[in-house]
């Protein structure tokens, strides 16, 4: 018998909760409407008694995206009147409105926090919930650094508050302290001790990463009862960050026979969120990070990438189409194999080569590959084109290839407050193409000036920089997804020169659209 996890997203309080992730009205409003599409249980939508600006934040995700039955809103209170009634105030235009009060358990928090009694902050949790009942049906108590908190104090509090009326108990692993089996352990004792007294009540887990075991905590309590799971999007939040929503999520439904459980994920909307909260947030996902990360679904080892054409499951557990990418990615570096530039090759018409044309062509790859890092499908129409022309080995009507393919020259990029400008001058075959452009700031400018010499209708989604060496000659990675036509492209250049990192992204973006739509076939 498999049950429903419930999946809680607090990415727009505690994700929020990062230093310098903090993200206006309608970047909230967003995120929200993101998270729907997700297809979670519940949004806790911020903290309202924070500022003026995050009440107003709440309140709109309610009345805009809490207006349907299918998501609870929610937004957290510490156990005093004044935040109860801000919560309620601001989530109550929902459809199904959530009160959240949390108030810590351990002797470090009742003792050094608060300087109170254990029997002082268990009657001030139970006013609390009995106060937000008068407000509204469903409200969640969270016993702050339960994991650290001693037992059958933990489950006083517990009972107390089940009695005044919670409907949902949060156990947080506040700090990251717990491990997986002291943590499902924790959740059974609580579990088997909570339906007992009332069945109805879910009980829910609030795991972070200080220790790197907030998914596997999350899992382990799931198979020891927990019915609910607060996570965030790609992991973010205080400190060393949450659950991840898209790790515990996908491991769910993986393993189902291991979990016994499903959720109401969404899970082809995984990668729109994680994308939506990396850009408004401005916090970069590792790229070897589980599931979201770049390099998640994308393949370059050699002995990788022939297991991969030989049989998906040798190395892929996941396909990268339930996560909404698209499917297998097989990065062309110098690491990679013959196996796998021979499919490369083959998927673009090459499949009539002998293995003397091959082996030439290959060369010439990893000749590339080790000047380039990455190789793109119009770097291997190029290659192919120069082996045909050297080896005179082809028919005299040969498609020129590298004529549709467009080079960087020169650029020249003025940066200030007022005129921001680029020059750039590219490469078409035998043609020098050049043009000028200005824009909101310089790489609007010389994305402006290669669009208009490409004349292609592109439109940036995405643009990231990170630094992939140190010192004074570090190299700079710029990553960008461009959308054409409806679909989304994604490219990579690395320069100790940034803008032409930038420059050199953006055209390998440009070539890649050639080859898909304005590539003439033979």
């Amino acid at each position: 018998m498999t049950k429903k996890i419930w999946v809680f997203d607090t990415t727009l309080r505690d994700g929020e909760q990062v230093p310098g992730a903090k993200l206006n009205l309608y970047e909230k409003l967003e995120v929200a409407q993101q998270l729907r599409k997700l297809q979670v249980d519940i949004i806790e939508a911020g903290f309202p008694s924070s500022s003026a600006g995050d009440f107003q934040a709440v309140k709109e995700i309610a009345k805009k995206v809490g207006n349907t039955d299918d998501v609870v809103i929610t937004a957290l209170a510490r156990a005093v009147k004044a935040d109860i009634d801000s919560v309620y105030n601001s989530v109550k235009y929902a459809e199904r409105p959530l009160i959240h009060i949390v108030l810590g358990t351990s002797d470090i928090h009742v003792e050094k926090k608060f300087g109170k009694s254990k029997n002082q902050i268990l009657d001030i949790g139970v006013g609390a919930v009995k106060y937000a009942k008068t407000l509204l049906p469903d409200v969640q108590y969270s016993t702050e650094d339960a994991s650290r908190s001693d037992f059958e104090y933990l489950w006083a509090t517990i009972e107390a508050v089940v009695k005044a009326g919670a409907t949902i108990i949060n156990v947080p692993d506040t700090v990251g302290y717990a491990e997986p089996e002291e943590f499902g352990e924790l959740i059974y004792k609580i579990n088997h001790r909570l339906k007992n007294l009332n069945d109805k009540v879910l009980l829910s887990v609030h795991c972070h990463n200080d220790l790197g075991m907030a998914t596997a905590n999350t899992l382990a309590a799931i198979k020891n009862g927990a019915d609910k799971v607060e996570c965030t999007i790609n992991g973010i939040g205080e400190r060393a960050g949450n659950a991840a929503l898209e790790e515990v999520a996908m491991a769910i439904n993986t393993r189902s026979s291991i979990y016994k459980a499903y959720t109401n994920i969404n899970t082809k909307e995984i990668m729109n969120t994680s994308r939506l909260v990396s850009s408004f947030m401005g916090l970069d996902v590792q790229v070897n990070k589980a599931i979201t990360g770049d390099n998640a679904f994308a393949h370059s080892s050699g002995i990788h990438q022939d297991g991969l054409l030989k049989s998906r499951d040798a190395y892929e557990i996941i396909s990268p189409v339930e996560v909404g990418l698209d499917d297998m990615e097989l990065v062309l570096t110098a690491r990679s194999g013959r196996h796998a530039v021979k499919h490369a090759l083959e998927k673009l018409g090459f499949n009539q080569l002998t293995e003397t044309q091959f082996e030439g062509i290959f060369e010439a790859f990893l000749e590339l590959a080790d000047a380039k890092k990455e190789v793109y499908n119009h770097d291997l129409y190029v290659i192919v084109e120069n082996y045909y022309t050297q080896h005179n080995s082809q028919k005299e009507d040969l498609t020129n290839y590298r004529g549709h393919f467009y080079e960087l020259m020169d650029l020249q990029v003025i940066s200030n407050t007022t005129f921001p400008s680029a020059s750039v001058s590219m490469k078409k075959g035998d043609q020098i193409l050049k043009s000028s452009a200005v824009g909101s700031g310089p790489i609007d400018a010389l994305y402006s000036a290669i669009t208009d010499i490409s004349d292609l209708e592109m439109k940036l989604i995405e643009y990231n920089i990170s630094s992939v060496s140190r010192g004074k000659e570090a190299l700079g990675k710029v990553k960008i997804q461009v959308e054409y036509r409806g679909e989304k492209y994604m490219a990579k250049a690395t320069d100790t020169d940034i803008m032409k990192a930038s420059a050199l992204a953006y055209i390998n973006a440009v070539n890649s659209i050639v080859v898909d739509h304005l590539l003439p076939v033979e």
